[in-house]
């Protein structure tokens, strides 16, 4: 039960949201970036296309560096920026 407690989750420990990306920066202190990409299509003309978002994540021991495939999930604020939270490597495969 003790790792329940350090999962950020919502009720009963399920995770609400979580994405997949790649860390982009982690020059900042228990803090890195993550790009997370997705595809859209134009309504219209039926064309897909890339659309990225950087998310602020916390990092608490600062294991996770420029290059890795990461798993993030929502968390509480935990700054002005963080509401994300690092949970593991994923295995993504480009």
């Amino acid at each position: 039960m003790p790792e329940e407690k350090n999962l950020p989750a919502g009720k009963a420990g399920t995770i609400i949201r979580k994405l997949e990306g790649t860390v982009i920066s982690d020059k900042m202190d228990k803090t890195v970036v993550v790009k997370v990409d997705r595809k859209v299509a134009n309504r219209k003309y039926k064309k897909k296309y890339t659309v990225s978002k950087k998310y602020k994540c916390h990092d608490e021991k600062n294991q996770y560096k420029e290059g890795d495939k990461v798993a993030i999930v929502a968390c509480r604020p935990l700054s002005k920026d963080k509401r994300w939270r690092v949970l593991e490597k994923s295995k993504i495969e480009n």
